[in-house]
């Protein structure tokens, strides 16, 4: 022990006499510090004063970047210093990597038994993932993982994969001990886009699907709940589930809003009014991550500053087509309130979007390599000092306005604009040249490596990455999660006209069971039959569930319309009539002219409805993302519904060719809106 640390610990032994002197009550001063939990597969433990620490650079000696005890700041300045200018470079570089049989990547692919071990080949891409439009030159977009441990030095990598826990944690723990067995034993960070929601579009990049997670309503549902004592509590419960199974980064989730009725990304934000999404926004971050980053936390990547909502026509910036952001209404600081919620939540990145403003004082330039949106509003003015994490593929695939550079110079760009880690490439050859050339100084890299080092070190990463299997498995999508999902399916059901009283629907009409003909409504393109005839097999409702809609008393009729996947898009005009997004409107007024029908829109789009004949939809409900059984316990009156709508729907394609991209529809002009946001209504009591 040093005579530095002898000194302190006799004067506040001192100190804690005589204050124990003065108080009989006051406990004996603890001077002995604990041990932490360790978790280590291969490096040897160094043991010093009854501690144990880990030899992560294998030299047989403590280091100061592997004394726990030490402060952040001065294990990350350690640390960088014995990193070569090639594992900084490997280090600003996030990639998708993939579990063996894992086929994510490929449409319409065989279904394959996926392991927990990696995928060992480089799989080299000349196609955009998001839009399958060929590239101009390769692109490495998922890396072998072992050679992009061993070889590339990347330590940043993005799961996709939907699989078991099991699967995921023994993954997750192969991945870390492979980390642990490099020079200097970094470990990974494991990224995952949004895993417990129920989503209609589940393409890569935005959501994963229905998995094995606890499920719950989509990001639009938990904005319809209105209950964000709820929202907090799925947080908190997601984040002990990523936990479980090594998932460490959330790249979630979007505070953009949903002023633009025809952007195809609305189905994963939380509305469109800004202060809304502020309140649901905090409660995400602080679910996740908590006051502040430590062992249990999952850290956030908020996206997409400034806010991806007002695009041309509701086009995205994935494209080239839809590249242009436009504010007519001069709403722009509207949209940054979410994320300054978000800041001061403490996310721990955030994520640019591709696209580049234009009619604005800002040049019109991808945000990425936007300077004056990177360092003078979100660092200088906003206050951020955590990451910032491009989206995938700003530098091979969307630079929008910068074209004309070369891959050297965007790169140089957009690090100089303040990007700290890009998504997307899996090889550090292009990013390492423009360093060596002397395009980028080491010491702005040494600024990158910083904050991401800070990230992995808060999150305990080097004491102990790796996760308890059998734990996970229980830990997963438990019967406790699930109950309080849903809960938040029931909540977040709107009922928006319940004109001739139909519900709650009585359990019986003249003496029998009531006759309930439930049909759900879903095109997806590859069924011949978009329809399906649902008959629980629980009937707690005491309706009798029956098989055509002839039969029935009252027919349920839930009708999810389908735009197509985002990254199907080809740059037409975005219709948002039901008949232009997979539903048969025939059949739909034919139903409803017939039989006392309760008609339930899923809302993933703010869709126009009105092809459907008005004199006989006096009874509609609003969904975003949810089960048959919340919806038959709203509709027999066994939960009474509260949702509100965190959208505006507009009355017809004349009032969406008409809006302003930047404005909410809560402050569009009258005559806009057929349900208006904050619609919603209840059983009188």
């Amino acid at each position: 022990m040093t005579s530095k640390y002898l000194f302190t610990l006799v004067l506040y032994l001192g100190i804690g006499s005589c204050f124990a002197q003065k108080s009989k009550k006051t406990k004996s001063i603890r001077t002995e510090i604990s041990q932490i939990n360790l978790g280590y597969r291969s490096v040897k433990i160094l043991k010093m004063n009854g501690l144990e620490f880990k030899d992560l650079n294998k030299n047989g000696k403590l280091d100061n970047y592997e004394d726990w005890r030490l402060p952040t700041e001065k294990r990350i300045q350690d640390l960088i210093a014995q990193m070569t200018i090639e594992e900084k470079v490997g280090f600003m570089l996030i990639s998708t990597s993939r579990l063996a049989g894992d086929f994510s990547f490929q449409q319409n692919a065989p279904k394959a038994e996926i392991s927990s071990g990696f995928n060992e080949e480089d799989l080299v891409q000349d196609m955009n993932m998001f839009s399958k439009k060929p590239l101009p030159y390769p692109m490495l977009s998922a890396a072998g993982t072992t050679k992009g441990i061993t070889k590339n030095h990347l330590r940043h990598f993005i799961l996709r994969a939907n699989t078991s826990a099991k699967i995921l944690a023994e993954w997750s723990n192969n991945l870390q001990a492979l980390c642990e067995n490099s020079r200097l034993g970094i470990p990974a960070i494991i990224a995952s886009n949004p895993r417990n929601h129920i989503t209609v579009d589940a393409s890569i990049g935005l959501s994963v699907g229905t998995t094995v997670f606890s499920k719950w309503p989509g990001e639009l549902g938990l904005a319809a709940m209105r209950d964000l004592k709820l929202t907090r509590e799925f947080a908190e419960i997601a984040s002990k589930e990523w936990t479980a199974v090594g998932l460490r980064k959330g790249y979630q989730y979007m505070a953009d809003l949903a002023t633009e009725p025809r952007w195809q990304r609305i189905e994963g934000t939380f509305g469109e009014n800004a202060d809304l999404v502020a309140d649901i926004t905090r409660e995400i971050v602080l679910g996740f991550q908590g006051k502040k980053l430590d062992g249990h936390s999952v850290a956030l990547t908020t996206k997409h500053f400034p806010g991806g909502g007002p695009q041309v026509e509701g086009q995205d910036p994935h494209f080239d087509w839809g590249k242009d952001q436009h504010y007519p209404g001069n709403m722009f600081d509207y949209h940054l309130k979410p994320f300054q919620a978000a800041i001061d939540a403490g996310t721990s990145s955030i994520m640019p979007y591709y696209a580049k403003p234009i009619g604005t004082k800002y040049e019109e330039l991808a945000f990425a390599y936007n300077k004056a949106i990177i360092k003078d509003l979100l660092r200088g003015k906003m206050g951020f000092k955590g990451i910032i994490n491009s989206d995938t593929g700003p530098i091979e695939m969307m630079p929008w306005g910068v074209e004309n550079l070369t891959i050297l110079e965007r790169y140089q760009k957009a690090i100089d604009c303040g990007v700290d880690i890009f998504s997307g490439s899996a090889d550090p050859t292009l990013l390492l040249e423009t360093v060596k050339k002397g395009m980028v100084s080491e010491t702005r890299i040494n600024e990158s490596v910083r904050r991401l080092l800070k990230e992995k070190f808060e999150l305990k990463l080097f004491e102990n990455p790796y996760v308890d299997v059998t734990a996970a498995e229980k830990i997963v999508g438990n019967a406790d999660f699930q109950k309080r999902g849903d809960l938040a399916m029931r909540k977040s059901i709107v009922l928006l006209r319940n004109e001739l009283k139909t519900l709650p629907i009585s359990s019986k009409t003249e003496s029998r069971p009531t006759k309930i003909y439930f049909e759900s409504y879903y095109d997806n393109g590859r069924t011949k039959m978009p329809f399906t005839v649902i008959k629980p097999t629980d009937n707690k409702w005491n309706y009798e569930f029956v098989s055509t809609k002839e039969e029935a008393d009252v027919v349920i009729l839930w009708l999810t319309p389908n735009g197509g996947s985002l990254f199907n898009a080809t740059g037409g005009p975005i219709d948002l009539r039901l008949s232009k997004n997979k539903i048969d409107v025939a059949r739909v007024n034919e139903i409803t002219s017939r039989k006392p029908t309760i008609l339930i829109i899923n809302y993933t789009s703010p869709w126009v409805i009105d092809e459907i004949d008005n004199t006989n939809t006096k009874t509609v409900l609003a969904t975003f993302g949810t089960t048959t059984d919340a919806i038959l316990d709203v509709v027999s009156g066994a939960f009474n519904p509260t949702g509100k709508m965190p959208i505006t729907t507009p009355i017809s394609s004349k009032a969406v060719l008409e809006n302003q991209s930047d404005v909410p529809g809560y402050m569009k002009p009258k005559g806009y809106a057929l349900f208006k946001y904050g619609d919603g209504i209840g059983y009188e009591k």
